[in-house]
């Protein structure tokens, strides 16, 4: 089936998204690794992601950890510093593929507060046709119970969603209910398959 509608991911296909490396500045490396080995941050983000309330989940968080409070704490100061830079090449796709009148969706991990935020700093996350932010959802992925609160929303077949993302979990879970795939490490990457796939041309894509 031709797929109709192309789903981003945001985090590491539109805006990278690495807190390691931004902590890796604001401390010792050997520190930082220690630090996320006793902590799980990432755990802590998903408690974020499925909706519970942003600052007051970071700071509840550190406070179960006093040697590393404050650095916590960062998660919630910093946040913006770790959602960046944007991925220049991806959002010309996204744009160039609204031009030409492509449906074009987000599925995304993402806090109620930390998206409401970021929109405020990266002006093409208020440009999909539908956005479906994990926070507002109660669910993130890969739980297949979110790819079919999509589709249940936009009333497409599995078949007519073409998604990148850059996590493989993530894709085989859409995989797995029918959904058109593509594992994204970059952005030519995908520009080529959005070419294969019609959506665009090549210049269209560059």
């Amino acid at each position: 089936m031709t797929a109709e509608a192309v789903v981003f991911d945001i985090g590491n296909v539109l805006i990278e998204w690495n807190p390691e490396r931004h902590y890796d500045t604001l401390m010792d490396p050997a520190e930082r690794a220690r630090m996320f080995a006793a902590v799980d941050l990432h755990a802590m983000n998903d408690e974020v992601d499925r909706g519970a309330p942003f600052q007051a989940t970071i700071y509840a968080h550190a406070e179960l950890y006093p040697e590393w409070r404050d650095a916590i704490r960062r998660w919630h100061d910093d946040w913006i510093h770790m959602a960046s830079p944007a991925i220049p090449h991806s959002v010309r796709l996204l744009r160039k593929l609204r031009e030409k009148g492509v449906p074009v969706f987000a599925l995304t991990n993402f806090g109620i507060d930390s998206f409401a935020y970021a929109q405020t700093q990266y002006d093409f996350l208020s440009e999909f046709d539908r956005a479906y932010v994990s926070g507002h959802m109660g669910l993130i992925k890969p739980d297949p119970a979110i790819y079919a609160a999509v589709e249940a929303d936009c009333g497409l077949p599995p078949a007519a969603l073409i998604f990148a993302d850059d996590r493989a979990d993530n894709i085989a879970a859409a995989q797995a209910r029918g959904w058109q795939t593509h594992h994204f490490t970059g952005p030519e990457g995908w520009a080529a398959r959005l070419v294969a796939e019609g959506f665009l041309t090549t210049e269209e894509a560059a």
